[in-house]
Parts: structure tokens; C-alpha cells; sequence
């Protein structure tokens, strides 16, 4: 089976697998409020790099979800490694079906996966995020926009991204995405902004000079060539067309 972009981004030393990075992660946790007593849901936290840092500049609990075993391990190992295990766990967990209470959480966060969903499954993940917010609480995301206003256009960036990651995806025009969360009964602020995943600067920011040097340098070694001269070749001939976009949506 093709190795997906972000599996493939990790194996070659990617910490940060989010279309605005660090940038837009920092946007949205600012709008969270969050505070020591708050209870915070990551759903597909992936490898745990945002848990982690929730609970360590926060203090407050933070449970991850994915479902991804192997990146449940990474997340569990992370949180050990940083003496978090008395405020933060990673468990398998599917994002349709949380398995939590209604109304367990202050916040949820959940970034680069709704546009991996297709047609409705959108909503259905999002109304399981309002499910498990507590009244006043807030869903945190990030996702892939797409920029033109041609829609035969905005179907080729779908296809070419699909193939460029070896998923097939679904990101949205900007009121696409806001439609989904306003139809769930989500009131948004929201932030667009450029695509920083693969390059240089975006990467030098959300990992150190040295760590993305290193990265790209794997990246560009023989096996991970193709792939990795795929996928930023299609990011960056496009940089125009696709951005990233950040929602703050508040449950009544």
C-alpha cells in the first residue's frame, strides 16, 4: 500500500504535519482560552507534538485520540519522555464515535484531518465534536482552503493534491468549510493564510534551522526523492491556490 504523505513526512523527521504550522497552531490555541482546570480533547493527535505542548505550557489535562497505533505509542512515549503522564494520555479512538460523555470537555482540537474526510463525514465528525463539548466550549481547527472562485479549478487541486499525498482528499473554498461548522450550529472566527508544510521558511519555523535542514536533506536522498520532490514541486506550483484556514467555533 502507498505510504501517505504525512506517515512519509514523519519517517523522514516532520514534527509539525499542519498546512499553517506552528503559525496558525499558536492563532487558534490563543483563542481557546485555556487554563489549568480546562479538559482538552486532541482528536488525531498523531505523534502528540500539540498535546504535549498543551499540557506542558497549560498544565491542564489533555487526552489524544487516533487511529494510528504506532503514532499512539510515538504519543505516549512523547508524553513520558516530557513527565507528563499525570495530565496527558494518547488512545485509539475513532473520530465518528468518541468514547467519551456528552459534554466532557472545555476544548477540542483537531487539525488536518477534516480535509481528509469526504462529503458529509465533515459533518458527522464535527457533530460528534459539539457532542462532547460542554457548553460555551470551543472546537479548534486547521485544514487545507483552496483559493480561486473557478470550481473546475478548485476540482483539479483536489485531484492533484490527492495524488501528491496518496490520500484522497477533500479540502474546501473557504465557505465551504465555514458552511460545515455554521450547519452543525457552530458560531466561527476564522484565519486564512499561505500553505507553510513543505517549504523552506514554514519549515524552518515549525522545526529549527537545523532540524529541517536535515529533513530536507533525507527527504532528497534517493529512496525518498520522487516522493518528496512530488509533493513539494505540487505545494509550491500552487502556493497561490492553496492556503490553510483556521476555525474557532463556539458551542452555545
Amino acid at each position: 500500500m502507498a505510504e501517505k504523505g504525512h506517515e512519509f513526512l514523519a519517517r523522514i523527521g516532520k514534527t509539525r504535519l499542519r498546512p499553517g504550522g506552528i503559525e496558525a497552531t499558536s492563532w487558534l490555541l490563543e483563542k481557546a482560552n485555556i487554563k489549568n482546570d480546562s479538559k482538552v480533547l486532541e482528536v488525531a493527535c498523531n505523534m502528540g507534538t500539540t498535546l504535549v505542548h498543551i499540557a506542558k505550557k497549560y498544565g491542564c489535562d489533555v487526552v489524544g485520540v487516533d487511529l494510528d497505533e504506532k503514532a499512539i505509542e510515538k504519543a505516549n512515549r512523547k508524553i513520558k519522555e516530557n513527565g507528563l503522564e499525570n495530565r496527558a494520555k494518547a488512545i485509539c479512538g475513532n473520530a465518528f464515535d468518541l468514547p467519551f460523555d456528552d459534554e466532557s470537555f472545555d476544548v477540542v482540537i483537531n487539525e488536518a484531518m477534516l480535509t481528509m474526510l469526504l462529503g458529509e463525514q465533515k459533518e458527522k465528525a464535527l457533530r460528534e465534536y459539539y457532542r462532547v463539548l460542554k457548553p460555551g466550549g470551543i472546537v479548534l481547527t486547521q485544514d487545507v482552503v483552496l483559493i480561486t472562485d473557478n470550481l473546475d479549478r478548485a476540482k483539479e487541486l483536489r485531484v492533484g493534491l490527492s495524488r501528491a499525498i496518496n490520500v484522497n482528499v477533500e479540502p474546501l473554498l473557504s465557505d465551504g468549510w465555514e458552511g460545515c461548522f455554521e450547519s452543525v450550529g457552530f458560531k466561527v472566527d476564522k484565519k486564512i493564510g499561505p500553505m507553510t508544510l513543505m517549504s523552506i521558511p514554514g519549515m524552518m519555523k515549525d522545526e529549527g534551522i537545523f532540524e529541517a535542514l536535515s529533513i530536507i536533506k533525507t527527504g532528497l536522498q534517493e529512496f525518498n526523492k520522487e516522493y518528496f520532490q512530488r509533493m513539494r514541486s505540487f505545494m509550491m506550483d500552487n502556493k497561490k491556490e492553496l492556503g490553510y484556514i483556521c476555525f474557532a467555533g463556539r458551542k452555545d
